[in-house]
């Protein structure tokens, strides 16, 4: 195997998470997503995940770490992956079209005060964007996790994390470390250990 590769891509991985580390709008968007995820369990509102391929498995992976847990044992949070219910998926799939699939679901499920989070590299998921203007019209409050430049998504998210890459993997390995240092500071805020 190729080991120069290797070392490559390993490479360009900590480059972008130094571009990160370095950028304090994401360092402080990172800061704000938690708080707003915070207020929004204390007044009992729930956060609704979406997401294709990679990123609906960051979107069950970082929806899995709310309502289970993170570091330690405490009380379950409200939170859910809108594609793991497959014959809803497919039905309005088939029945109407993919790009309805999320925005149809939070139509239904989605309040007021609620969060949605949409996750695409591109940030120019139709379907993702179509349930971003759904949460917004219902008055939810919208966070993105995309790439460089947010695409279509940017100007219908309260909250923007747009890893500074183009590169696929690269943007997916920086979402879920973003998503679990918000997740960190969600579980500490709310159940403080003693």
């Amino acid at each position: 195997m190729n080991t120069e590769r290797i070392k490559e891509v390993i490479e360009q991985s900590i480059s972008v998470k130094e571009q990160l580390l370095n950028d304090t709008e994401i360092i402080n968007e990172v800061s704000k997503i938690a708080s707003v995820i915070v207020d929004a369990y204390k007044a009992g509102r729930k956060v609704l995940f979406c997401g294709n391929g990679g990123s609906a498995a960051d979107a069950q992976h970082l929806a899995a770490e709310f309502s289970g847990r993170f570091y330690y044992d405490r009380p379950p949070l409200a939170a859910e992956a809108l594609h793991v219910n497959t014959s809803y998926m497919t039905a309005v799939a088939n029945d109407y079209s993919y790009d309805a699939v999320y925005s149809r679901i939070v139509e239904g499920m989605g309040r007021e005060g609620d969060i949605l989070i949409g996750i695409s590299t591109s940030g120019n998921s139709k379907n993702i964007i179509a349930a971003l203007e759904t949460a917004k019209r219902k008055g939810m409050i919208t966070i993105s996790f995309t790439g460089r430049g947010g695409g279509k998504m940017a100007s219908l998210s309260d909250y923007l994390l747009a890893v500074p890459s183009n590169d696929t993997p690269r943007v997916q390995e920086s979402h879920i470390m973003l998503g679990h240092i918000v997740c960190e500071l969600v579980e500490s805020t709310l159940f403080p250990r003693q």
